[in-house]
């Protein structure tokens, strides 16, 4: 008895359920919902969104943001991100991912990178890392690449894609990984035309709903249709540019369409920059228009643990 006791208190929790691709449908456990949550702003050091990488803003989005996921977004190539301060971004996400694992969330693990093709070397050696330390883990979720910009699916980002889930799923078999598609993670329609081999891999989708309207709907809506899982890694309530104030009516539109889909999202971002896309107001903790309307829309959210 003692030695079962030994045993099981080295094994890790397993209060969230793993996540499952079926066709066209990302599945926590048995259930298809709708997932709702919140991105951190980028990790890099000295650009202000550091202070929000702890528990405590993991315990604010668990306790009074009913969120069932947070997106560490781990910068790259910027100056502060992963290529110049390797340590302190990882100690930064990693605490991230510990208090997600602790408060029984999802945590989505972000490669925030538009050039990612260019670093493969290093997102292996950061994803292979992560993999041995979390892929125990059912609440690790790897977004491998952000947002590619104006480049090939088949000949830049298939390539890329393939590398990193090679080395992932030497250590990790099968949790969930998703992909960053062509034009800001935007081009699914493309992506399905030519998926990835493998088990449990989906695709990015990204939207800001002062930009992007209903011909954007109609590319996920295509995705869908060719059995392609999709998953919205990030989401704005402005403009694309982060700015620009609440576009009430298309974030609306926005939200029934996901629920009505079963399609999980993440919005950004949980910070206090001085853009419209801010959950808090500069310098504080009191919420911004944009911080109003998600708090409402995650509280209300299909898709509860």
């Amino acid at each position: 008895m003692a030695l079962t006791a030994v045993i099981c208190s080295s094994m890790p929790a397993m209060a969230v359920p793993p996540v499952q691709v079926q066709g066209n449908k990302i599945l926590y456990g048995n259930r298809q919902v709708s997932l709702c949550g919140n991105s951190l702003f980028w990790s890099n050091s000295g650009w202000g969104g550091e202070k929000f990488y702890n528990a405590a803003s993991i315990a604010d989005l668990k306790n009074n943001w009913h969120a069932g996921i947070v997106r560490a977004a781990m910068g790259v190539e910027d100056g502060g991100g992963y290529l110049s301060d390797p340590q302190g971004n990882i100690k930064r996400v990693d605490s991230v991912i510990d208090a997600a694992i602790k408060a029984n969330m999802y945590v989505i693990v972000d490669w925030h990178s538009s050039h990612a093709e260019s670093h493969q070397k290093e997102a292996v050696s950061f994803f292979q890392r992560l993999a041995t330390k979390y892929g125990k883990y059912p609440n690790v979720i790897y977004e491998i690449y952000n947002e590619p910009l104006a480049v090939s699916w088949k000949e830049t980002i298939r390539p890329y894609a393939n590398s990193v889930i090679s080395a992932i799923r030497k250590k990790d078999p099968d949790n969930l990984i998703i992909v960053g598609v062509p034009n800001w993670s935007q081009d699914v329609d493309v992506a399905a035309q030519a998926p990835l081999s493998g088990i449990n891999i989906a695709y990015t989708f990204h939207f800001y709903a002062g930009t992007h309207g209903q011909p954007f709907r109609d590319k996920l809506l295509a995705a869908l249709q060719h059995r392609l899982p999709v998953f919205v890694t990030e989401w704005g309530t402005v403009n694309a540019d982060g700015n620009g104030s609440v576009n009430i009516q298309e974030t609306a539109t926005w939200i029934r369409f996901l629920n009505a889909h079963n399609i999980s999202y993440v919005n950004w971002a949980y910070n206090d920059k001085a853009e419209g896309a801010s959950t808090f107001l500069p310098g504080t903790r009191k919420l911004s228009n944009s911080g109003k309307t998600v708090l409402s829309i995650d509280r209300e959210c299909p898709g509860k643990l």
